[in-house]
């Protein structure tokens, strides 16, 4: 069964994933790129809180929790821990050292849980790539590095004065053994090309011309006679001669070298190298707000040449589920795996709105009782909130932390034929909750000018806040009367109620929808081996 995992990878992947059991994994760790060169690398002291990835943000930072990582990690010995204290010496302790800290134990669980068979593709960009790919050298051996490949971005990223603008991020692609799964891509000819290269043509279409001379010219079986020319050919003589006979082998001129015909239509295209030009980023009806989202197209790509149909596929650090999106649409079995509930929400969005019902995965690691709602909030109140919120299916109303402003999430809707987008304001509560909450959320929408407001919270609203509500007044729509202002618990939520509003009706912008699609398997395969 196809999973989605809610959660550090490092734990998921230690406890969840089986030895030798996936067949390709595609990682694009987040990494702040965007930071200045010198205070990325400039060391850093102090026992900060332990850092967490969260959405749109990187924030691999030298704190108690990386040191701990590092450590650890030196603790065990071997070639990642010879790896890792050159870094410590070239690098200090910074930021940097912290981001290959952490990357370190990952990448050696990755290469546990990957077949003999299997692939793995770093994505990174050329600030960390060289790093990354000492550390995979070691866990991998450099005999089975495969590619450095890149990926040439059709926006170039611009962040100094003093430097070119970086056009292209780099994969590293390694396999597990020498037994690798790799099926050759092609693509399409430029036709400027076929016009100069297939220039004949016949009966049965356009042709171009091959030499069929053996550049072994040490071929003793393969040197004789053909149309009065003696070389040392590609063929057999058997060969040659019925390729002749079947008109595919001609001689321009008396005393010319033979030469072979390869049709168009036989034609696979050109090869695929490692300068990958031809892959624009997301754009237009694909993007879906995500800021680190990469193009379907290129995960198609690394999903059809390093595995086959019914394979299982891993991305690590899933983000907005482009791998898991591609691998569902070609017949691949999946397990993606995030530290955000704004993450796991946009992807369980993201193939429902493109598979429908024909989409069939688990999610672990979601809250699915009030107790591990209240274990959330108390860990994490930002995780809390977007889960909260996903709940309602309403997206967190900023992208940055502590801006809010009052909101915390949104739900638009179309309820007439102006097509006017109308706004659901949404609070999220997690501790204690008073009429005074109420009160300031009715204010948040008459500010914004809002048709309904709703406070998710954990605990019953008392007394006096049912009296607030009842006293709010009602939205009145086609669809009946919904109270302006409401609350949903969380245990409401768990059981199924939901926000009383007009219905969407396919106008919801609350998430850009991602494109209909169809699996090019519609048969779910068991995952077997992803849980014990």
């Amino acid at each position: 069964m196809n999973t989605l995992y809610y959660g550090d990878n490092l734990t998921v992947l230690r406890q969840h994933i089986k030895d030798e059991s996936i067949d390709l994994i595609y990682l694009d760790p987040p990494f702040n790129s965007n930071a200045n060169y010198n205070v990325l690398f400039d060391e850093r002291d102090g026992t900060r809180a332990a850092a967490q990835i969260q959405a749109f943000e990187d924030t691999w930072r030298w704190d108690q929790s990386a040191a701990e990582a590092f450590e650890s990690t030196i603790i065990q010995g071997g070639k990642v821990a010879d790896a890792l204290r050159g870094f410590q010496m070239i690098l200090g302790n910074s930021d940097f050292l912290a981001y290959l800290s952490m990357m370190a134990p990952r990448l050696v669980e990755l290469h546990r849980v990957l077949k003999p068979t299997g692939s793995l593709y770093l994505h990174c960009d050329p600030t960390a790539s060289h790093y990354l790919k000492v550390i995979l050298d070691a866990i991998f051996g450099p005999d089975n590095f495969r590619n450095e490949i890149s990926w040439r971005r059709s926006n170039p990223k611009s962040n100094a004065s003093f430097n070119f603008p970086n056009c292209r991020d780099i994969l590293l692609r390694y396999s597990k053994t020498g037994r690798v799964v790799f099926n050759k891509q092609f693509r399409l000819h430029d036709p400027e090309y076929v016009e100069k290269a297939y220039r004949f043509s016949d009966d049965r279409g356009q042709y171009r011309l091959l030499p069929l001379l053996n550049p072994n010219k040490n071929r003793p079986n393969l040197t004789y006679e053909f149309l009065g020319i003696t070389r040392v050919w590609r063929w057999t003589k058997d060969r040659m001669q019925k390729a002749y006979e079947d008109g595919l082998v001609v001689q321009l001129k008396p005393g010319a070298v033979p030469q072979y015909k390869l049709y168009l239509e036989e034609s696979k295209g050109r090869t695929i190298t490692n300068d990958w030009w031809d892959i624009d980023q997301a754009a237009g009806r694909e993007t879906l707000g995500y800021p680190t989202q990469k193009p379907l197209e290129l995960l198609d790509r690394i999903i059809q040449a390093s595995s086959n149909p019914g394979d299982i596929v891993l991305d690590p650090f899933c983000g907005c589920g482009t791998a898991v999106a591609s691998a569902q649409k070609l017949g691949r079995q999946w397990i993606g795996i995030d530290i955000t509930h704004l993450a796991i929400s946009l992807i369980k969005r993201r193939l429902n709105d493109a598979y429908g019902d024909s989409v069939q995965y688990k999610v672990i690691g979601e809250p699915t009782t009030i107790e591990d709602a209240q274990t959330l909030a108390a860990d994490d109140p930002y995780q809390f909130q977007w889960w909260a919120l996903d709940l309602v299916g309403a997206r967190p109303a900023e992208g940055k932390k502590g801006a809010d402003k009052g909101i915390d999430g949104r739900l638009f809707f179309i309820d007439d034929a102006t097509s006017t987008p109308k706004q659901v304001i949404i609070s999220v509560k997690a501790g204690h909750i008073s009429t005074d909450h109420l009160r300031d959320l009715r204010g948040v929408i008459e500010r914004d000018q809002a048709q309904i407001g709703v406070l998710i919270c954990m605990h019953e609203p008392s007394r006096p806040m049912r009296t607030e509500v009842a006293s709010s007044g009602f939205y009145t729509s086609q669809w009946g009367k919904h109270p302006r202002i409401q609350i949903l618990t969380i245990a409401d939520l768990l059981s199924g109620k939901t926000i009383d509003m007009p219905p969407q009706r396919q106008t919801n912008i609350t998430f850009k929808k991602a494109r209909r699609s169809s699996s090019s398997s519609g048969h779910q395969l068991e995952l077997g081996e992803g849980e014990e």
